[in-house]
């Protein structure tokens, strides 16, 4: 039984420090330059030899956006000339052929996800055209459990257009909204009415789309708890079947467009926090049931139930009930997760231009994961989709002694046991409804790559798992 999330202000305020969002682990400033091309194709050659191989997810980024949206921190270029996309899938194409060489015909792709950027800055027939260039090139599943996604822009994109997804085999969507209040929507240059959101997502329904995810931020400028409920209130009465509500990170030396929010402007640390406050509770009165690491869902939503029945699985697209599957990134900036590596694609595109135009698969970092990393990356994948960390399982699986093999992490973890995050059961570690909201700060005593906090004192804790 997953812990429900129980809201506790003060916890919230004590642990708000930055950390990893654990879309992987280890996380992508990991990643160095002695993973190229050579171990790609390696890796990809080892996992075609697998006994039974994995079935495949593809990425494509689409790094395009109409118009900037200040508090964004995504890889993406901003421009409205359109033949910019189509330049932009010539060498798509090329990297697509490329990739789907390496992989054995016969292994299916159970799920396709467009992200960006905007990845309806392509027009419906490009769209098309990727979605069939990729079919030329891969081997698609007919299974109904077959997903493919994409993140939709509502302001760049009609029902009709969707009718035309809808028939490309598109069945699940994620619409940006952020805040409906106007005064928000100035600050973050992000002007978007609650109609045209509301008739994609009802253009959605009608098509046949299996699920729709609208996407929140709480802690923009000029947000306030008046506002905020509205938003609430009008996302709620449209009934998403999922949403995200994600902390608005203020990060203006990382991200440039963030140079433009005033920092007056930004909610005080305890509005902030009773924004999220708020959230949960009209969220939960509505019926939505929390996954974890800001996601909800309605009962009756794949991701509910797959995390009811242990399925669940978390990498760079977010929450899945893909688990047992490669990822294949393509695109500028993409990631790939191809056994026990990950590799990146160019964060810029210049650089990713050049590679194919010199016929090399684009990759300029990566890493293979040690065993250590495959055992904490294990961890921390069941704790964020569980809340459990199995302690049995994992001594099976890794030959360990778990209390003596992280004994440093289990001391770094021990004030979260006083404060109630976390409870010890027989041979597992379970996240308390308080710690539920608190995952990441949970995962974080087991990542060996952090500097450690320091630890109050030398606890027993780890001789009583």
């Amino acid at each position: 039984m997953i812990a429900t999330a129980q809201f506790d202000p003060g916890l919230l305020r004590r642990y708000d420090r930055p950390g990893p969002r654990y879309t992987s682990y280890p996380t992508a400033p990991q990643f160095h330059s002695g993973f190229g091309e050579h171990e790609l194709r390696e890796t990809v050659a080892a996992s075609n030899g697998d006994p039974i191989p994995r079935r495949l997810s593809l990425y494509v980024h689409v790094p395009f956006c109409m118009s900037p949206c200040f508090y964004c921190g995504c890889n993406r270029i901003i421009t409205r000339d359109l033949a910019r996309g189509e330049t932009y899938l010539v060498r798509l194409y090329r990297e697509i052929a490329m990739m789907a060489e390496l992989f054995d015909r016969d292994r299916e792709v159970i799920q396709l996800h467009f992200g960006g950027g905007t990845p309806n800055f392509l027009s419906p027939a490009q769209l098309a055209e990727v979605v069939e260039t990729l079919r030329s090139h891969f081997h698609f599943s007919e299974s109904r459990e077959r997903d493919l996604s994409i993140e939709l822009d509502p302001r760049f994109i009609t029902p009709a257009d969707v009718g035309e997804l809808a028939a490309i085999g598109f069945n699940r969507a994620s619409l940006g909204v952020q805040d409906f209040d106007p005064v928000v929507q100035q600050a973050v240059n992000r002007i978007q009415s609650v109609e045209e959101t509301v008739a994609i997502i009802e253009a959605c329904r009608q098509h046949g789309f299996r699920s729709v995810n609208v996407d929140l931020i709480y802690g923009l400028p000029k947000q306030n708890l008046d506002g905020f409920s509205k938003t609430l209130d009008t996302v709620v009465q449209a009934r998403p079947d999922r949403l995200a509500v994600y902390s608005y990170a203020h990060l203006p030396a990382m991200f440039k467009p963030q140079r433009q929010i005033e920092e007056a402007d930004l909610p005080a640390p305890e509005t902030k926090v009773a924004l999220l406050q708020m959230a949960i509770e009209k969220l939960t009165a509505a019926g939505y049931v929390y996954i974890g690491m800001d996601h909800f869902a309605l009962p009756d939503d794949d991701l509910a139930t797959a995390q009811a029945r242990g399925g669940l699985h978390r990498n760079f697209m977010g929450y899945t009930t893909h688990a047992d599957t490669d990822l294949v990134g393509l695109g500028v900036s993409a990631i790939s997760h191809i056994g026990d590596t990950f590799s990146q694609n160019p964060r810029d595109l210049p650089s990713w231009q050049i590679a194919l135009d010199e016929g090399r698969l684009p990759v300029f970092r990566g890493m293979a994961l040690s065993e250590d990393d495959q055992l904490r990356a294990d961890l921390i994948q069941s704790l964020m989709c569980q809340g459990v960390i199995p302690i049995d399982a994992l001594e099976r699986r890794y030959a360990i002694d778990f209390a003596e093999y992280f004994s440093d992490a289990l001391d770094r973890l021990f004030p979260l046991v006083e404060d109630g995050l976390v409870r010890v059961e027989e041979r597992r570690i379970v996240a308390t409804s308080r710690g539920r909201l608190l995952l990441r700060n949970i995962a974080m005593c087991f990542d060996r790559y952090l500097d450690p906090a320091p630890v109050p004192m030398a606890s027993r804790f780890s001789r009583a798992i």
